[in-house]
């Protein structure tokens, strides 16, 4: 399925080396004051070529929105964008016509449908992302309008991981004072982590494996604030659960986690339960956040937290040994750009689903008490 959500629904569309992609996003609430430089800022910040520790492609990825927008304003009608591929380099992909990349889609497509773009993988490439964060820039914009931010950063590159320590030192606290402000902080940052050790330390170990013609992988943190409690759907459509089909559906993530996550499994009960007190404002909640903001499916009026395994990139300079379509033995050094980290460039497509996933939700809560009230 190429379709995402129920009440806030998006589809994306387009190949790698098509004329273009894009999305359409239906169930868009009318009135919202919406230009297409909102969408460009976010778009900006997942294009290729924006230093030298990504892909050197150089698409500006500037959208246009064809449908759903009149006067400045939204009309409640299916919103239509598209991105003009305007950097295409197909030949360097024609030697791998015939050949299954190693950690990539080639085999499994063809499997499944017969036959495959090969042409930077086409319908698997992570081009097809940037739809995912178009249409996320409008759900952002509809959800800060409720007090909903969403942060995302790389909590680790290779080897190089943020302390516990480290991390309120990015924060600076729970919640952020400024979430906005520190959301400027991490996409200034070419690696999307500007602590004054990791950012550093970081940008070096992606720069030395790209010397060798790898890649490295990490771990992208997702910290949603102003949740409201009560957000989720019991049994199939956990808020975690919703959340995790999101991030899961990026080509490049491999697992997630919520709250303490798998450090849970050496835990006892009395160590892992978050017990309940009276918060400032004398309203009963959670003490601490271990289980990253959710009870039984449901928001608990905490940060949502979540982090994201990224592999590392599939597309790599060294040889690799592979066979072709005919099984025949075939030595493999894959030929054009790519990124030596793709996390860096994940970072805002992990956050935007999980802004599509939080306003989806959001609007379905509103559906449900509003018949509830009517009753």
């Amino acid at each position: 399925m190429n379709s995402f959500g129920r009440y806030f629904r998006v589809t994306t569309w387009g190949e790698s080396h098509g004329p273009a992609i894009g999305a359409v996003i239906d169930g868009c609430p009318p009135g919202l004051p919406l230009e297409p430089e909102e969408i460009q800022l976010e778009l900006d910040r997942r294009k290729p070529g924006q230093s030298e520790l990504t892909s050197p492609r150089q698409e500006q990825d500037s959208v246009q929105i064809l449908s759903g927008v009149f006067e400045g304003r939204t009309l409640g009608t299916p919103i239509s964008l598209v991105i003009w591929n305007r950097d295409q380099r197909s030949a360097d992909y024609s030697a791998l016509a015939g050949v299954y990349r190693p950690g990539h889609a080639d085999f499994t497509y063809e499997r499944k449908y017969g036959r495959r773009d090969y042409r930077g993988g086409g319908r698997s490439s992570g081009r097809e992302t940037a739809g995912r964060v178009a249409a996320g820039a409008v759900a952002r914009k509809l959800l800060a309008g409720r007090g909903i931010r969403v942060l995302a950063f790389a909590r680790a590159i290779g080897g190089v991981s943020l302390s516990e320590e480290e991390l309120g030192e990015l924060t600076g606290g729970e919640p952020p004072s400024d979430p906005e402000a520190l959301r400027a902080r991490i996409y200034a940052s070419p690696v999307r982590c500007p602590h004054p050790r990791a950012e550093p330390a970081m940008q070096e170990a992606i720069r030395r494996v790209a010397e060798y013609k790898d890649s490295l992988g990490g771990v992208v943190e997702v910290r949603a604030y102003g949740v409201p409690p009560g957000l989720g759907e019991p049994v199939f459509h956990k808020l975690g659960a919703r959340i995790a089909q999101a991030v899961l559906s990026v080509g490049a993530v491999k697992g997630i986690e919520f709250g303490e996550g798998f450090r849970l499994a050496a835990m006892r009960g009395s160590q892992a339960n978050d017990l309940f007190a009276r918060d400032a404002r004398g309203q009963v909640a959670p003490a601490t956040n271990r289980a990253g903001g959710l009870a039984g499916g449901i928001s608990t009026g905490l940060a949502i937290v979540c982090r994201a395994v990224v592999k590392p990139t599939s597309s790599i300079g060294r040889v690799q040994e592979t066979v072709d379509a005919r099984g025949q033995a075939v030595s493999l050094a894959v030929e054009g750009r790519h990124d030596p980290c793709i996390v860096l460039r994940v970072v805002p497509v992990i956050e935007h689903m999980v802004n599509l996933v939080l306003l989806d939700l959001l609007l379905a809560h509103g559906a449900m008490r509003l018949l509830g009230e009517e009753r």
